[in-house]
């Protein structure tokens, strides 16, 4: 195991899937990381593509997260990551080694979601400050995927085992059309009702699980507008 110089400040970074709406669906077993979005930690930025309309809208209350010490275990976790930095990413990986060692112990592949509630390269920052690669075939029972607003993201993870999904606001049309070009699902909010096709994409229903990897190429992930998105009217939501 990799050793901290300090204590651990939080006592699980990763969380079970299970307690989320959504990844509770998934076919595998799940884990997921929840960090303050965006700047609500003075300092750091943990969507730095984040929208306007998609920080106003954001699910981070949603659900669980609308409880107060839910939101600040949130808090914790990114003040740790912004003032323990190294510290931050080998626990990160200390965690992902006990889930890998689990995933050998029962012959099974088990799913990772970093940025449940941020839009952060964890996986090279862990290969920075840890010098492990989870992507390396070594750890192929680690599955992980994300949704990113990030387009040197996506291109930076094309044909590797980070599956990822590129997702649309009101304001990052282009950049949509750029992802479509090199071959990347969009996930797209919808109000009531998906259509059968968007930007001449077929739309999938995305609400049914959260594990992208099992998705078809080319197509649009449509989701219904939840939470305060499903109230407001808000260009974020396609009509």
């Amino acid at each position: 195991m990799l050793q901290t110089t300090e204590t651990k400040k939080i006592a699980n970074l990763l969380s079970k899937g299970s307690t989320n709406a959504k990844t509770s669906k998934n076919e595998l077993t799940t884990f997921i990381m929840y960090l303050a979005p965006a700047n609500m930690v003075e300092g750091v930025n943990m969507c730095p593509f984040a929208s306007p309309e998609c920080r106003a809208l954001c699910l981070n209350s949603a659900g669980r997260g609308a409880f107060s010490n839910v939101q600040q275990s949130r808090i914790n976790k990114t003040i740790y990551f912004r003032d323990n930095r190294r510290e931050f990413y080998i626990q990160l990986a200390n965690e992902l080694l006990k889930i890998h060692d689990l995933a050998i112990k029962h012959n099974k592949n088990i799913a990772i979601r970093l940025n449940g509630t941020s839009d952060i390269d964890h996986l090279g920052l862990l290969l920075r400050y840890t010098g492990i690669n989870f992507l390396d075939n070594f750890y192929s029972d680690l599955i992980f995927y994300d949704y990113t607003k990030n387009i040197n993201h996506v291109k930076k993870y094309k044909n590797t085992r980070y599956h990822l999904t590129f997702s649309r606001s009101e304001c990052n049309d282009t950049t949509v059309d750029q992802a479509i070009e090199f071959g990347v699902n969009i996930a797209v909010v919808f109000r009531n009702q998906l259509p059968e096709t968007y930007k001449g994409l077929t739309v999938i229903n995305g609400d049914h699980s959260d594990l992208r990897i099992n998705d078809p190429k080319s197509c649009v992930v449509g989701l219904i507008a939840k939470g305060k998105a499903k109230k407001q009217n808000s260009n974020f939501v396609i009509n």
